[in-house]
């Protein structure tokens, strides 16, 4: 197998460059020991994992569709993203282009216990770092009651005084002066942003102007002396640059010169992209939208992409609404139910219990052993007399390498993860109450616990992400007298019901 390694650390407190350093070494450890070569490194250095704005993290995405590697190993999984929507979006993503992300740090395999126990820390690491953001924050708020500089870009005219104050700068200041008072003569911001650029000004990040940089600056209030963070709001906090007379003018001809937008399409989020398969041909179904030519109502639904491509398949779409919440709506009935619960947290400790993969732990005290020996060999040589400079550098050099072993076996020797069965248990039951039709409830529900679920003419099967009483993956089966295909036809399970058989004439669960 080809692999890619990704590292990254967050800004702020003890970490540096050698984390990346430290995460590095231990994949390529992992690797050696898998028979996983390295073709390549994506290393994100003091950039946050709670959100996607990291250029390697994207580059590596992007690079994932050249097929030149199958995976992606990280130190752990919060080095891959600290928030589980983009973390689910971006496996997806992955996962199209047959690319698995594999932890070198965590025991957790690919069976659905260990989807379960990998979405569990997704989790963990979610609160820990809004958790570590919430007491940031919490300073930050006392930085923002005395109307200090909080971090991140200062705006175009300011500097930062000795008490992290905003100071005005003169340089700056007359270029925000001189924005304004060209738009408030009718200039438009096509016009502004030429003659700026043309006079080689910058942007307060060093950048040329553009549409956006010239919006946020006659935005902002700041100019006028309001000092904002959040959810405090003073005015008079900061030194005003501009008279409010002329920003109130200018805020006029901005709601004016204001276009109405095109009614964009909404963003629509297919969330059984990647689990739903055709029961004819057994072909991924993906999200498609189309438009009723007698009503003109958009309609979103799954087609099978052998139907859609004509190659032999004549399976009609189902309705998206429709066939999301039944497999929601099913798996809470079928899944979140307390023996279950405790059948896959049984299951989940299980794997964690297994034993790991030893070979490093026992090459490393191999080593250390041979470096106790080189240790003991040299004090014996002391002892008969036998000293100089080069022994006492050697006797030093043995110390430091046998420091640095005892280190790397202690690190091997640490289980992770590490939870107990109340943890599990606790995880999972947080999804017993939530409401079936919040959106982001119904993605957690299908990204943890479905697999995979297969579309039938006259039935739907749905397999699940915890092994049964067989050994294998469990699978429901749920039957219907007439599913609606058409996507101008029909309606969601929440406002009226397509028939389907009640849950007491279900099939048996195979």
């Amino acid at each position: 197998m080809n692999a890619v390694i990704y590292a990254r650390y967050s800004p702020g407190g003890d970490q540096t460059d050698q984390s990346i350093e430290g995460q590095l070494r231990e994949c390529r450890e992992f690797a050696d020991h898998n028979n996983i070569t390295i073709v390549g490194i994506y290393a994100d250095h003091a950039l946050t994992g709670r959100n996607d704005h990291r250029p390697d993290f994207l580059r590596m995405i992007a690079d994932s569709e050249s097929g030149k590697f199958e995976a992606v190993i990280v130190w752990k999984l919060d080095r891959f993203a600290r928030n589980r929507y983009d973390s689910a979006i971006y496996k997806a993503k992955l996962k199209k282009n047959g690319v698995k992300v594999i932890s070198a740090k965590e025991n957790i395999t690919d069976s659905p216990e260990g989807i379960i126990l990998e979405a569990m820390l997704e989790g963990m690491a979610e609160y820990y770092s809004a958790n570590l953001a919430q007491n940031i924050k919490r300073g930050m708020k006392e930085s923002a009651l005395k109307c200090q500089v909080t971090g991140g870009n200062i705006a175009a005219g300011y500097k930062i005084g000795p008490n992290k104050e905003f100071l005005i700068d003169p340089p700056q200041a007359a270029i925000v002066k001189e924005i304004f008072e060209r738009y408030d003569s009718g200039q438009t911001v096509t016009q502004i942003i030429n003659e700026l650029n043309g006079r080689g000004l910058r942007t307060s990040r060093g950048k040329q102007f553009g549409p956006n940089s010239l919006h946020t600056i006659l935005r902002n209030e700041k100019y006028i002396g309001v000092y904002k963070w959040n959810d405090v709001m003073i005015e008079g906090g900061v030194p005003s640059i501009i008279d409010k007379a002329l920003f109130m003018r200018v805020q006029e001809k901005l709601a004016l010169n204001k276009k109405a937008p095109a009614r964009a399409a909404g963003k629509v989020d297919y969330l059984l992209s990647t689990k739903l398969f055709c029961g004819k041909c057994g072909t991924n179904m993906n999200g498609e939208s189309g438009t009723s030519r007698t009503k003109g109502r958009k309609y979103h639904y799954y087609k099978c992409a052998k139907a859609k491509r004509r190659k032999g398949c004549n399976k009609k779409p189902v309705r998206k609404d429709w066939i999301e919440d039944l497999v929601v709506i099913e798996t809470v009935r079928r899944v979140l139910i307390d023996e279950v619960i405790e059948a896959i947290a049984d299951k989940v400790i299980e794997l964690q219990g297994r034993e790991r993969d030893k070979s490093l732990l026992h090459a490393l005290e191999t080593e250390l052993e041979g470096v106790k020996k080189s240790i003991a060999n040299l004090v014996r040589a002391v002892e008969a007399g036998i000293f100089s400079e080069s022994t006492q550098a050697r006797l030093a050099e043995l110390e430091k390498e046998k420091k640095t072993l005892e280190g790397r076996i202690t690190q091997e020797e640490i289980i992770t993860p590490k939870v107990t069965k109340n943890q599990v248990i606790f995880w999972l039951e947080q999804f017993k109450d939530g409401d079936v039709y919040d959106p982001e409830y119904r993605k957690k529900i299908i990204d943890v616990f479905v697999k995979a679920v297969f579309v039938y003419d006259d039935h739907i099967t749905i397999t699940y992400n915890y092994i049964d009483e067989s050994g294998r993956p469990r699978s429901v089966q749920v039957d219907g007298d007439s599913f609606p295909t058409d996507p101008a036809k029909g309606s969601t399970l929440k406002s009226d019901p397509p028939p389907i058989t009640p849950i007491s004439r279900y099939s048996k669960p195979h």
